[in-house]
């Protein structure tokens, strides 16, 4: 048990080491570490992207539960973000009155990276 413990222990001292105590880390994922809130948005709205989906306001805002944060709440971070340029708002091909979201590509390449250096290859 105490090498388990101490396994876990390393893990999630790798992970803040490389997140949250990371004082070198890309302007884009900073703001996405900021608030809690902003940090389950950015994995949960990056999975959704890696899986090659197409994501509408509503589908973004839903990305993170309700339990999390309120609708109000969701909605503003997005627009926080389309207007830090981290995220792309696009009108829908298919729909013109419907918005997509996509990472910049900015914030997609620093994402890649954070992973990377957060999930190795020998972790």
């Amino acid at each position: 048990m105490d090498q388990e413990i101490k396994e876990a222990n390393r893990k999630v001292k790798h992970l803040l080491d490389n997140t949250i105590f990371n004082n070198n880390i890309s302007v884009s994922m900073k703001h996405f570490q900021e608030t809690s809130y902003r940090f389950h948005f950015l994995l949960a709205f990056m999975y959704l992207i890696l899986k090659g989906k197409k994501l509408s306001q509503e589908d973004v805002i839903q990305a993170v539960p309700i339990k999390i944060a309120s609708r109000a709440t969701r909605v503003t971070e997005l627009k926080k973000a389309v207007k830090a340029g981290f995220i792309i708002e696009k009108v829908s091909e298919k729909d013109k009155r419907s918005r997509i979201y996509e990472p910049s590509k900015e914030m997609f390449d620093d994402f890649i990276e954070l992973a990377e250096i957060v999930f190795p290859k020998n972790f």
